[in-house]
């Protein structure tokens, strides 16, 4: 595994992968309730993720709507499911925990999909910050709903 890590103006983020994707996307702000422990067999390498630096950079400076970067997100077959449909949510829009379940046909497994969603490993480029509560409100983002309310403000 490699990794790098750098500062945006949401904070400092260490990105991990390998020639099969990006895999962990970590921000560190001061309201981040995830932690990254680097393993030591990991390897920094700046250059291998100039690409993806550069278009996180891009889309926090509102110059880019999508990302094109090669993902492999880890979890379960339905996590993947509800990561997917996360990524067809557009630049600009929200939906609901409840929409995303009906997206992937499951229209009763919308805590399943808050479930999915909070343990999503690549946030950011899987937008999981726009997903908002049935009532509107903004609800749970491991990076903080302040974060999670700019993210949404840059979008608009």
């Amino acid at each position: 595994m490699k990794y790098t890590s750098f500062e945006t103006k949401f904070g400092m983020i260490t990105v991990v992968g390998d020639e099969e994707g990006i895999q962990i996307v970590h921000i560190e702000t001061p309201e981040s309730k995830r932690t990254l422990a680097l393993a030591p067999d990991w390897r920094r390498d700046d250059f291998f993720f100039d690409e993806v630096r550069r278009q996180l950079v891009e889309y926090f400076d509102g110059q880019r709507k999508t990302f094109d970067v090669k993902l492999n997100p880890q979890g379960t077959v339905f996590q993947k499911r509800v990561w997917h449909a996360l990524k067809a949510i557009p630049y600009g829009e929200t939906r609901t925990y409840g929409e995303i379940a009906a997206a992937i046909e499951m229209s009763t497994a919308s805590r399943a999909v808050g479930a999915a969603n909070g343990r999503n490993p690549i946030p950011i480029i899987i937008p999981c910050h726009r997903v908002i509560g049935q009532n509107g409100k903004l609800t749970g983002f491991a990076f903080g709903l302040e974060m999670k309310r700019q993210l949404l403000g840059l979008e608009q």
